[in-house]
C-alpha cells in the first residue's frame, strides 16, 4: 500500500505528419503535465535528435535528486538546530550508452553551497548532508550512486570554510 501517489501525463507532440516512419522523421517533442501545475517542454538530449531548448528525462532525473536532496537537508538543518540561510547546487550526473541502444545514468554528484548561521556548526552542516541523502526520496530510489561534494559558508564571513564532504 503506497501512502502517497503521484500522477503525470506525457503527450507527445513530435508527429510531423509521417508518424515514426524513420528515425529522422519525427519529432522528439513532448509536453510533461500534472493537474494545476505549469507543464514542462520535454524532449531527448540534442545526442539523440532531441531540441536542447526543452527538458530532456535524464536532466529532469539530476533535479529531483537535487531538489529532494535541498529539500531533505533543510528539515535536517531544523531538527539539528542550525540556520541555513541560502542554498545552491550545482549537479551533475554520466550517462552510458551500450552498443544495443540501451544505456543508464552511472552516478550523480551534487555540490551544494550552503550558507549557515552559526560559525561554530559547520562541521554539523556538513555532516547533514549524509543524514539528508539517507532521507532523501528519490536517492534512495536510484540505481545509481549519488555522491555530494558540499561547500558550507558561514554567513558574513569572507571565504567558504572547506569543501571537503
Amino acid at each position: 500500500m503506497n501512502d502517497h501517489s503521484y500522477e503525470v501525463s506525457v503527450h507527445w507532440t513530435g508527429d510531423r505528419g509521417t508518424g515514426t516512419s524513420g528515425h529522422r522523421d519525427y519529432g522528439r517533442e513532448h509536453v510533461v503535465s500534472a493537474a494545476g501545475k505549469p507543464d514542462v517542454p520535454g524532449s531527448a538530449d540534442p545526442t539523440f535528435r532531441g531540441d536542447r531548448d526543452r527538458w530532456n528525462p535524464e536532466e529532469l532525473v539530476l533535479a529531483a535528486l537535487s531538489q529532494c536532496h535541498m529539500l531533505s537537508y533543510l528539515h535536517v538543518a531544523v531538527t539539528s538546530g542550525f540556520t541555513v540561510v541560502a542554498y545552491e547546487d550545482r549537479a551533475a550526473a554520466g550517462l552510458d550508452l551500450h552498443r544495443d541502444g540501451s544505456g543508464e545514468l552511472t552516478g550523480a554528484v551534487l555540490r551544494p553551497v550552503v550558507t549557515i548561521r552559526e560559525a561554530d556548526r559547520v562541521e554539523d552542516a556538513r555532516a547533514a548532508h549524509a543524514e539528508a541523502n539517507r532521507l532523501c526520496f528519490i536517492a534512495r530510489s536510484v540505481a545509481f550512486p549519488v555522491h555530494h561534494e558540499p561547500e558550507i559558508v558561514v554567513l558574513g564571513a569572507d571565504a567558504s570554510v572547506g569543501t571537503a564532504g
